[in-house]
This record gives C-alpha cells, sequence and structure tokens, in this order.
C-alpha cells in the first residue's frame, strides 16, 4: 500500500493476507483502508502517531492493515528527515543474521533444503515448523537435522498450534538432547490451564506469537505463564506498536524474535529495518528469507542474502523503490 502527502512524499508498505490467522483477506484489507481508515486519515500530518493510532484503533481488528499505514507513515517521516527509518527507530546496526523456515515434509527433505539454504546463503538458524500428527514424524525430522547439520546450526521448532498439550510435552522431551533453543505455539492459548501446564516445564523459552498480536495480549501471555518470549512482526504491529511491546519485552527481561507474516520483499525491509535498529532483536537471526519462496516480487533493486545475513538500505525512509513493469503484471484492480 502506499500513503501520499501534499507535500509529493509516498510512503510504502505491504500488508499481507492472512485469512486463517488474523481472517484479514487481500480484499478485506483493501476496503478497511479505503473506506474505514483513509476518511479518518486524511489531514493529520505523518508526524501525529498517536492520533492516527487513535483513529485506527476506533477498528476492531485489521492488525495488518492497520501495520501497513503505520510503516508507510514512518517511511515518510523518514523520507522528509532525510534519514533512514531504522536509524530513527534506534539505529543500532544496519543488518541482521536470517533464519530460515523448513519442515512440513519428509525428514529427507527437510535436511536437503536446510542444507542448500546454507550453502547458498550462509544461515545457520532454521526454524522447524512442527505440529504434525503423530509427533514423532516431526521429532525424526528435527533429529535428522540436527545429525546432518551439526552442533553448530542453531534450531527452533513452532507448532502453529498443531498439538496438544501432552504431545507437545512428550515431543520436547524426546528431542532434550537436540539443544533447541525456543518453542513456539506447541499448542493452542485458548487451551489455557493446558498451556499454561506445558510453558511451566519446558526447558526452552515459550514463544508467544498469534497469540500475542499486540501489547496487551503479551502482557496476558506473559503474566498468565503461557509464554516466556514473544515473536515481533512489524506486519502485524508496525513499527510503533512493534517497539511498545519490545519495550515491554525488555522491562519484563523476556526474549524477543523477529517473526515473518509470509512477508514479500517489501515486508522482509520492514522487518529487517526494525530488527537490526534495536539492540534486542539483534541478538537473535530473525525470520527475513521467506521472500526466497517466491517466484517474484515488487522491488527494482531485489534483496539479497549474503554471508547469512540481511542489510537494511541505505538512503532516506525505508529504502523501496518499486519496479512499476512489475507493479502493472501482478496488480488486481484493474
Amino acid at each position: 500500500m502506499r500513503v501520499h502527502t501534499d507535500d509529493g512524499l509516498t510512503g510504502t508498505a505491504e500488508a499481507p493476507a492472512r485469512p486463517f490467522t488474523y481472517g484479514e483477506t487481500q480484499e478485506s484489507i483493501v476496503a478497511a483502508i479505503d473506506r474505514l481508515f483513509t476518511p479518518q486519515l486524511i489531514g493529520l500530518s505523518p508526524l501525529e502517531r498517536e492520533a492516527v493510532h487513535e483513529r485506527l484503533d476506533r477498528a476492531v481488528g485489521n492488525p495488518t492493515a492497520k501495520a501497513a499505514v503505520d510503516m508507510a507513515l514512518w517511511d515518510i517521516v523518514g523520507q522528509a528527515a532525510g534519514m533512514p527509518v531504522s536509524g530513527l527507530l534506534g539505529g543500532y546496526g544496519d543488518r541482521m543474521r536470517v533464519s530460515h523456515m523448513v519442515g512440513f515434509a519428509p525428514a529427507d527433505r527437510t535436511v536437503a533444503e536446510a542444507e542448500r539454504i546454507r550453502d547458498t546463503y550462509g544461515i545457520t538458524t532454521f526454524k522447524v515448523k512442527v505440529g504434525r500428527q503423530p509427533y514423532t514424524e516431526d521429532v525424526e525430522a528435527c533429529r535428522a537435522l540436527r545429525r546432518a547439520l551439526g552442533p553448530a546450526v542453531e534450531l527452533y521448532i513452532d507448532g502453529n498450534r498443531g498439538w496438544t498439550a501432552s504431545d507437545s510435552a512428550r515431543a520436547l522431551a524426546e528431542m532434550a538432547d537436540l539443544g533447541l533453543t525456543f518453542a513456539e505455539e506447541l499448542c493452542p492459548a485458548d487451551d489455557a490451564l493446558g498451556r499454561r501446564w506445558l510453558v511451566s516445564r519446558s526447558p526452552v523459552p515459550f514463544i508467544a506469537d498469534e497469540s500475542a498480536t499486540r501489547p496487551a495480549e503479551v502482557t496476558r501471555e506473559l503474566l498468565g505463564g503461557s509464554a516466556t518470549a514473544i515473536s515481533v512482526k512489524t506486519a502485524r504491529t508496525g513499527f510503533t506498536a512493534s517497539q511498545r511491546v519490545l519495550h515491554q519485552c525488555e522491562g519484563l527481561g523476556v526474549e524477543v524474535v523477529m517473526g515473518n507474516q509470509i512477508d514479500g520483499q517489501i515486508g522482509s525491509l520492514c522487518t529487517v529495518a526494525f530488527g537490526a535498529a534495536h539492540r534486542s532483536t539483534t541478538r537473535r537471526a530473525g525470520e527475513l528469507s521467506n521472500f526466497l519462496d517466491m517466484s517474484d516480487d515488487l522491488l527494482a533493486e531485489p534483496l539479497v542474502i549474503e554471508d547469512g545475513a540481511l542489510r537494511i538500505r541505505e538512503g532516506a525512509g525505508l529504502g523501496i523503490e518499486i519496479d512499476p513493469e512489475k507493479l502493472a503484471r501482478y496488480r488486481q484492480d484493474g
């Protein structure tokens, strides 16, 4: 999406549709921005972030639509100031180590994919998708990854709420010797007692992701004992609310990871701009490589992962330049 100012500046961001996670579709995102948000925001300055979010928050839900508006406004502010957004957010570094997602495939295929990504891009952190039945399939896939990749590679697992608390506990026990860094959303947050029971026994930090989509939910999950770490996703909370979540986590002493919303290159550029800006988010590899699974994208200058890292774009704003021919080819609004 794009936000235009009277001064001729244009802010750009991406709003990925995830109907089975947040209920948003491409059509609903467009409708929310056109019909709900645009009439409320016309006339405001990009610097009036509190007023902007007061008006956005009048509408329930629509997290990625709101996040895209927020990030596009930050892009405008960066352009107006002649500074990169990452510098405005914190300016800690200029790159992040990259984590790549594998899994939901036979063990040999999962290993082959991880080896290809490691050898091609230098990535040495892998998030393994688990949650299948029987759970032993995923245990074997993780064991095969550790055997093939060795102890120097970092592994953590994400269940997308696919297991019960008891299966999750069994799986973690059977993988206790694999040196996992994190476990993420192994069972549903709605299974409140089971989730708390599991997290209290987890040998590794337990990440809340889709169960902690805004600051109030982060507080609930952490203080309620349903998580001990948080996934920050700029596609879900933009830059403004993501900073609030990050500062909450820093104040409570819990770790964070930069997550991915099946982002394209625009979304990945936003994620690395935020993640590289803060000390806490650079401690762990960020999920910045989903765009590698896409056949094409809209950036005029594609992103490049080198030596296992992705750099921010230099220059003012977010450094997003859209290829007009690709935009014309892929747009669906006529």
